[in-house]
């Protein structure tokens, strides 16, 4: 189902009682489609909102720009993210959705990430697969314990694990309860990546997934 709001998306409406909706970000080249199945392994029947990026980056959407391989326009990480926020305050009222819980790969971890960050009011918390550093000098956030999981991979070629840690730090330091691990796996997501993250969800309190 598709409907004029800013960005291109799809929405899936939910039929589990309490589960909190899932924001879909997908990784470069992705789009609207990628993340759906995901979605609904990581919570069956959960309403799922998954936006199209909006940078080309050699045709391939993602969510802001950057200027080489880990090095990002952090003007553009914050207008974009700003931008994504709008969006899903008027894609809430527009399906009658409460706040939802991000589930980002990669580029959508770290636009995520961004958004906890600069909006923490956007989202009730968030699933970061492959998550960088978005910005640097973050501003001053209050994220009053809303829940996280990081997954890293141990042998990740994009994503070094000092920055990894660095923005586990950031997110702690922020107020959110985040919940780090680092798997035996690359940049790409594993069956341990989803088996981890289905049951961190299943085990958020109901009063975050109401």
């Amino acid at each position: 189902m598709t409907v004029a709001l800013s960005f291109t998306h799809r929405f899936q409406p939910g039929h589990t009682p309490g589960a909190a909706p899932l924001l879909l970000l997908h990784g470069t080249g992705g789009d609207e489609n990628d993340l759906l199945p995901l979605g609904a392994t990581l919570s069956p029947g959960a309403a799922l909102l998954s936006p199209r990026g909006q940078v080309l980056e050699h045709g391939m959407p993602r969510f802001f720009r950057r200027l080489a391989e880990g090095v990002f326009d952090e003007d553009d990480v914050r207008r974009r993210a700003l931008e994504l926020g709008a969006f899903i305050d008027a894609a809430r009222q527009h399906y009658g959705i409460e706040a939802p819980l991000a589930v980002g790969y990669s580029n959508g971890a770290n636009i995520a990430a961004a958004l906890l960050l600069l909006q923490p009011e956007a989202l009730t918390g968030a699933v970061l697969f492959r998550a960088m550093v978005p910005l640097a000098q973050p501003p001053a956030a209050r994220l009053a314990r809303r829940p996280v999981l990081m997954l890293s991979g141990l042998a990740d070629s994009i994503v070094p694990a000092s920055n990894s840690a660095k923005l586990c730090t950031q997110l702690t330091e922020a107020g959110a309860d985040v919940t780090h691990t680092t798997l035996p796996a690359g940049h790409q997501l594993s069956q341990a990546d989803i088996a981890l993250a289905r049951d961190w969800i299943a085990g958020l309190p109901q009063a975050i997934a109401a």
